[in-house]
């Protein structure tokens, strides 16, 4: 196939608007996000540093909105690689390794550009009250078509069916299936032919979809990227969770005070607590480690505050209670402890206990519980209570059950 018919038509508003409104992301590995979080972030494997990125990023969205060849983000990749110096990026130990690797970065990012602009465009309102179907596409063409995606070209359902949410295309490493809209008649000839709902497959079925791929590009373009990354640190063990919010804490900030403020706003206008909970922060890879030596093993990175907690706390008490503004910046809080205590004096409960400096006031201090069974999130570190303390009281528990694992008292 040639390099030119990489490229997905002529670019369009929706497409190009896509992609500028991703997040600039440094990682190590192509899957330090999964899935949907790609609607929020560009990545490039391996390149880490910001200045690299923002170099590759550009490139890759002059060839989106100019569609320009793959050629052509060659010839611009080989000179941001030299500029920066950039090496043992997997792939460039070869001249096949390179062109596989710029193959990759190309295509990925303009077909699920151009399959989350077409998202955007198939469910326009006026364009769903006339063809509010469906209807999966193979390309024609393929030198070897994968057996799964042919197998579904005709399939045709209500655009909220769920094999949308995993199965919109593109679905796997150089998959060039569309979608395309159709009305009724169209759906009512498909079903009659075995090629409606019937023949889907049942839900949770990705054979045929290449890893990392079960998702629809577009979908999730406007969920907050916290979101998004939340569902994914909550499945990850400690020490990659860690390393993997330490890297996104600049980018995930702004977005989860504005959200935690809101949070806490609303849960302190209820009559009472509704089961609701936020992922603020993580702990930091150092505290898991000082955790670990004393037999503790956090079982994840996640920083959690239920409502039920933000309730009692200022529902409830009426003495020693934090500053409701200050609360209510707990994201940022968190990444800038004064001191961080390890409590290990119940070996069932252990706990991080954040100190915080309160001037000529008390010191803040916020009990982090390490793996806290919760009902619908399952075990995390949860923000239990926080209140204000005498720091010359917590200087005298050190050594007693109590270790200093950051900052100073």
């Amino acid at each position: 196939m040639a390099d030119d018919a990489l490229a997905f038509k002529t670019p369009f508003d929706e497409q190009i608007d896509f992609f500028r409104k991703k997040l600039n992301l440094p990682t190590e590995r192509w899957d330090d996000i999964y899935q949907a979080a790609h609607d929020r972030a560009f990545i490039v494997a391996g390149a880490a540093k910001a200045d690299l990125l923002a170099d590759l990023r550009s490139a890759v969205d002059t060839a989106i909105a100019d569609g320009k060849s793959l050629g052509w983000f060659r010839q611009q990749f080989d000179a941001i690689v030299q500029k920066h110096g950039w090496s043992g990026w997997t792939g460039d130990s070869s001249k096949a390794g390179r062109n596989w690797r710029t193959r990759i970065i190309y295509q990925t990012n303009v077909a699920t550009s151009y399959a989350a602009g077409r998202w955007q465009q198939l469910n326009d309102p006026d364009l769903v009250k006339l063809r509010p179907f469906w209807q999966y596409i193979h390309a024609d063409g393929v030198m070897h078509p994968r057996p799964q995606h042919l197998a579904w070209h005709g399939l045709t359902l209500s655009r909220e069916h769920a094999f949308w949410q995993t199965h919109f295309p593109p679905n796997g490493w150089g998959c060039h299936c569309r979608v395309r809209a159709v009305g009724q008649a169209e759906y009512d000839a498909a079903a009659a032919h075995g090629r409606g709902p019937d023949a889907a497959p049942e839900a949770g079925d990705t054979e045929g979809i290449d890893p990392g791929w079960a998702y629809a590009p577009g979908a999730n373009r406007l969920t907050p990227f916290a979101q998004l990354v939340e569902k994914k640190l909550l499945n990850l063990e400690a020490p990659i969770g860690a390393a993997m919010m330490a890297a996104l804490r600049p980018l995930l900030l702004a977005e989860q005070s504005t959200v935690f403020r809101t949070f806490v706003e609303e849960t302190l206008a209820t009559a009472r607590p509704q089961g609701r909970a936020m992922v603020v922060g993580a702990l930091k890879p150092s505290w898991i480690e000082a955790a670990s030596v004393g037999g503790i093993q956090p079982a994840t990175a996640d920083i959690t505050v239920r409502d039920r907690d933000i309730w009692h706390a200022f529902r409830d008490s009426k003495s020693g209670k934090l500053d409701r503004d200050w609360y209510a910046a707990l994201p940022q809080h968190l990444t800038e402890p004064q001191a961080v205590v390890l409590d290990s004096t119940h070996p069932s409960e252990p706990a991080f206990l954040l100190f915080f400096d309160g001037g000529d006031e008390a010191g803040k201090k916020l009990v982090v519980r390490i793996n806290y069974r919760m009902k619908k999130l399952g075990t995390g570190n949860v923000v239990e209570t926080g209140k204000l303390v005498n720091l010359d009281g917590v200087r005298a528990m050190v050594g007693h059950g109590y270790e200093l694992v950051e900052g100073y008292l």
